[in-house]
């Protein structure tokens, strides 16, 4: 049986109400950082299990006991959380890592590169610049993953009326 991952980060204090119905249903969420506050832990604790790592905007008592980085396994596959890529050190694949989760850029990707799955669910928090407010997910089956992002401001389809 699949499951579902949310995948969110740099929230910066706002966690979107079109965000938390995204995330409604899924097994975990991972954060990537830059979280904003307890308050949004508590929001995202009351829909999933919580994984989540320190932003370099994450500061006070609050952020302490958070870790710079998370692993975690789901079924077959081995997943890594940092919130920015320029701290990852070492070779994902060393770990049989699979999917390597992180935010800190605000822009939204999906890239495999030697069987490990990079994934930036972008910025779910204040719009930055003319990037897209998004999150993400993955979808773990065994040892097979899909990632997806999703633009919550994108325009969704509509169902067009019948001619009178």
């Amino acid at each position: 049986m699949a499951t579902r991952i949310g995948l969110i980060s740099d929230t910066h204090g706002l966690l979107r109400t079109e965000a938390a119905a995204f995330l409604r249903g899924c097994s975990r969420i991972i954060h990537g950082g830059d979280i904003g506050g307890r308050e949004i832990l508590d929001e995202l604790l009351g829909i999933a299990p919580l994984t989540v790592v320190r932003g370099n905007n994450d500061n006070g008592d609050w952020a302490r006991a958070i870790n710079d980085t998370e692993t975690l396994d789901v079924q077959d596959v081995r997943l890594f959380a940092i919130h920015d890529l320029k701290g990852l050190d070492f070779d994902p694949r060393e770990r049989k890592i699979r999917v390597v989760v992180s935010g800190h850029s605000h822009k939204p990707s999906i890239e495999e590169r030697h069987g490990v799955l990079f994934v930036n669910p972008g910025s779910a928090g204040p719009r930055r610049f003319k990037l897209p407010i998004a999150l993400g997910e993955l979808t773990i089956d065994g040892a097979n993953v899909a990632a997806r992002i999703v633009d919550l401001q994108a325009p969704v389809a509509r169902e067009a009326s019948p001619p009178r």
